[in-house]
């Protein structure tokens, strides 16, 4: 398997209107993936304007200038494709993989809704989605164990003002309180084509793309006056540990550790890549072996760690466990810390290093695998770094992690003195 991360043909080009085109050719199977990533997410919110880039996200199904409410999906599903979106605190993005003779058609709904969903959007469809949102919010974060352990996260690794302080689903306040034409100007401020980059990724060749580009988007005006989201690159060290413990409806103690780390994209930010694989990816991790295996105190399936890819400020690694019946939450607090606190003194195994980067070369490659998977690997690149091929890094920079690197990065930014821990208890043992 090669090694040089992305061993495709890329092909750029830029319209009149700043809109950016990246092509991949792929002709191993008649199927292309159309995705737009939009350079707009929770940490361009303007105080008040919380969880409006996820709301978009609901909206831009919602119809638009030339296609009907749902109309959008129904055109792709019936076409044989599929189709979704996500938001995260970085972007918003839109993308569907459709046979390759839907192409055209793929391209003219996602210029329709860049273009023409604020002359469309009405009172009835902004009250209804946001009462879409609202139970969205209750069943994914209020209603489910531990589900809002990221929205109290991200509060206590960035203090308030930052933009990454609050989650894409926002201010439930500040949803209701808007009214169409704020959520209107939201619209015409971001979503427009120089801050948007379009991937294809497939049976298509690159001209026949920058050609339907040109037809569909070319005549979409730009925005000169796109305001940047805040600057988050830099977060103070408190020197302070936060500390937070939750009573809630849980089955089970549950720890959170994070640390603020290296933003995505970043060498630091591989190695801590790696790290946390060693750390907490699979039976063959320190946490597995320490905590679930070893000491048993916490649940096999309920233990692990990760970094989260954001790339405009030191971005969070978290390790998490689980208590077995009859551990208490200190003592899972404390054996989590531990394992953790090792990573700079107990030195990463040559074993336990190759074991981490064949589980990222396997999930890297299994990205890679699908032309949707990559079409959104090579919108990230170019959004957040300008070069989609700057993917082939990624994974030639995890190859060359050391041990020694790992234990200087743990000693960097993992100590207990700028440490987050949240603890979830039962009710009843609260």
């Amino acid at each position: 398997m090669p090694d040089s991360g992305y061993p495709w043909p890329i092909e750029t080009s830029r319209l009149d209107n700043g809109l950016r085109v990246v092509v991949s050719e792929d002709r191993t199977a008649p199927a292309v993936a159309v995705n737009l990533w939009y350079d707009v997410g929770s940490r361009h919110e303007p105080a008040g304007q919380t969880g409006f880039a996820h709301l978009f996200e609901h909206l831009m199904f919602e119809g638009s200038v030339n296609v009907a409410k749902t109309e959008h999906m129904k055109l792709i599903q019936g076409s044989g494709g599929s189709l979704n979106a996500t938001t995260n605190p970085d972007r918003t993005n839109y993308f569907e993989t459709v046979p390759a003779e839907h192409l055209e058609l793929a391209l003219w709904l996602e210029a329709d809704r860049m273009g023409g969903l604020v002359p469309a959007l009405t009172q009835e469809t902004l009250d209804n989605q946001r009462d879409v949102v609202k139970n969205e919010r209750r069943q994914r974060y209020e209603n489910v164990p531990y589900g809002d352990a990221w929205l109290r996260l991200l509060p206590l690794l960035y203090p308030p003002g930052h933009p990454y302080h609050h989650s894409t689903i926002g201010s439930m306040a500040d949803l209701n309180a808007a009214d169409l034409a704020t959520f209107q100007a939201f619209h015409q401020t971001y979503y427009v084509p120089n801050n948007a980059v379009l991937t294809v990724v497939g049976d298509a060749r690159a001209t026949e793309v920058f050609a339907l580009a040109d037809k569909y988007f070319g005549a979409l005006p730009a925005r000169d006056d796109i305001p940047a989201a805040p600057d988050g690159r830099t977060v103070a060290a408190t020197g302070q540990p936060a500390v937070e413990t939750v009573s809630a409806d849980v089955p089970a103690p549950r720890v959170y550790v994070a640390h603020r780390g290296h933003a995505f994209g970043t060498p630091g930010y591989d190695v801590l890549t790696v790290l946390a694989t060693v750390l907490g990816s699979g039976r063959g991790s320190r946490l597995y072996q320490r905590l679930a295996d070893g000491e048993r105190i916490a649940q096999p399936d309920l233990v692990g760690a990760y970094g989260v890819d954001l790339a405009h400020a030191p971005a969070p690694l978290i390790a998490t466990a689980t208590a077995r019946p009859g551990v208490s939450a200190e003592r899972l607090a404390e054996g989590l810390a531990t394992v953790v606190d090792e990573l700079a003194t107990v030195p990463v195994t040559a074993a336990e290093l190759d074991r981490a980067k064949a589980l990222l070369s396997t999930a890297w490659w299994r990205q890679m695998s699908t032309v949707d998977g990559r079409a959104d690997t090579l919108g990230r690149y170019a959004t957040q770094f300008g070069d989609p091929a700057r993917a082939a890094d990624r994974l030639p920079a995890w190859l060359s992690v050391t041990a020694e690197q790992i234990a200087e990065t743990a000693a960097e930014v993992l100590g207990a003195a700028d440490r987050v821990t949240l603890t979830y208890l039962p009710e009843e043992t609260a």
